[in-house]
């Protein structure tokens, strides 16, 4: 299976912005062929959506409310997580993900990345 790798996170300040990127561990593998998605998990919580691509159809949790933009390069294939004005509870383990089904449902993807922590400092 092709592995995921995501890159990006960091410590920021609140207000601040991250872009997260997703490459695989081949280029053999198109993120265009699948519904790409990122996930993320606090401490204590339960891993929940942020946002989700195919093609030109994109997705995004209520939480995001504009502040994230999520993208596609094809020449690079790499999807990203464009986060701004980021707050606090934005803070947690990022993870992207690769699925058939266009869903925000988690269980819809069965290939994942180790993750990339965000930690976004008041």
């Amino acid at each position: 299976q092709v592995q995921l790798v995501e890159s990006g996170g960091g410590l920021v300040q609140a207000g601040g912005s991250l872009r997260l990127s997703c490459a695989p561990s081949t280029r053999t593998f198109n993120p265009n062929t699948y519904v790409m998605g990122w996930f993320r998990q606090s401490p204590g919580k339960e891993r929940e959506f942020v946002a989700a691509i195919r093609w030109t159809l994109t997705t995004y949790a209520d939480f995001v409310e504009g502040r994230f933009t999520i993208s596609t390069d094809n020449a690079k294939n790499t999807v990203y997580l464009q986060m701004d004005s980021l707050k606090p509870e934005d803070s947690a383990v990022y993870y992207c993900a690769a699925g058939a089904a266009f869903s925000r449902d988690q269980a819809a993807y069965n290939n994942w990345g180790q993750g990339t922590q965000v930690t976004v400092s008041s």
